[in-house]
């Protein structure tokens, strides 16, 4: 299937409607709205579901060494990625250290909705993925963090010790990693007896609930656009498209030296091209309280995400079909 059989199926499909749907109702003011409670279980809903499964695929393996090697591969991109990011942001825009700090930490991390994204796409093209990857993408939230404020904090004093304990605190009980991770090693423990229980509630409703979701990421995507639009530069728009091609072209060898399946291959790119907007933004607030989140949620959630949706994550798969194929 070429790229633009992937595009065009992916394009098509409720999920990135549902998106375009709230998107275009943003922009146009309408009063529609997802109310927040409902917005809170749908996150919450989702992370559980793709959490579960994971960890009831594990169960059918175990920790091997392949998926502690995938572990530790995501945590080097994550680290990694925000420094490049970084050098980026400096030498094409005017973003001051911080700023430009506080966005490539938002690139190193990676976006839960986009991973649902992948791994729904695959379900539907009938390829399937290693489980353990959800246990990936829980190790790739924190790193970037840590990578980005130190980039930040070069040349400023040192946090001091209730800042640096509120810090961890906040990245290391972060709802959504907890959510994850717990659900995950939930799905690891009950395996197939537990997935069999939760079926009619974690798989039946899924693409139900997560088109809701969508029309929620539109909704506020739309919403982003409006209010940075100040800080929409062609420079920062170029970033904002391009980085999550460089930062999947640095995942492609690792993923090619872990030999990973098509699936997996895909899964494990996307990872790394999706951006931040839930835990890194709630971790930069606490850090970096002078820095303005308005520039990062508009390129991560306005620009890169909608990108990775309707371009990124076709061209992701048909990438990992040439490489693992």
């Amino acid at each position: 299937m070429s790229v633009l059989d992937l595009a065009a199926q992916n394009l098509t499909s409720p999920m990135v409607l549902f998106f375009v749907l709230g998107l275009l109702a943003a922009l146009v003011r309408s009063d529609l709205l997802v109310p927040e409670a409902v917005a809170r279980f749908l996150s919450l809903y989702l992370l559980m579901s793709i959490g579960f499964r994971g960890g009831a695929e594990l169960s059918h393996y175990g920790l091997t060494l392949s998926a502690g090697g995938a572990i530790l591969a995501g945590v080097i991109l994550s680290f990694g990625i925000p420094v490049l990011a970084y050098a980026i942001l400096k030498k094409v825009t005017r973003f001051g250290t911080a700023q430009a700090a506080a966005i490539a930490g938002h690139y190193g991390s990676i976006s839960a909705v986009t991973f649902v994204a992948v791994t729904a796409a695959l379900d539907r093209f009938g390829i399937p993925f290693e489980g353990y990857l959800v246990a990936v993408a829980a190790a790739m939230e924190t790193p970037a963090i840590v990578s980005a404020l130190l980039l930040a904090r070069r040349g400023r004093p040192a946090m001091s010790s209730d800042e640096k304990s509120a810090l961890v605190r906040e990245v290391a009980f972060n709802g959504s990693v907890v959510m994850l991770v717990g659900a995950f090693a939930i799905g690891a423990v009950t395996g197939e007896r537990g997935m069999t229980v939760l079926k009619p509630f974690l798989t039946d409703p899924f693409a139900g609930f997560l088109c809701l979701f969508m029309l929620e990421m539109g909704l506020v995507a739309g919403k982003g656009w409006a209010k940075g639009r100040k800080d929409l530069t062609p420079a920062a728009i170029a970033f904002a498209f391009v980085m999550p091609l460089v930062s999947a072209a640095v995942a492609v060898p690792f993923a090619a030296l872990l030999g990973l399946t098509t699936g997996g291959t895909a899964v494990f790119i996307t990872l790394a091209a999706s951006s931040s907007y839930i835990a890194v933004p709630a971790a930069m607030r606490l850090a970096l309280p002078e820095v303005d989140p308005a520039p990062a949620l508009t390129l991560s959630l306005g620009l890169t995400f909608p990108f990775n949706l309707s371009v990124g994550i076709p061209l992701y798969i048909s990438a990992a079909s040439l490489i693992a194929g």
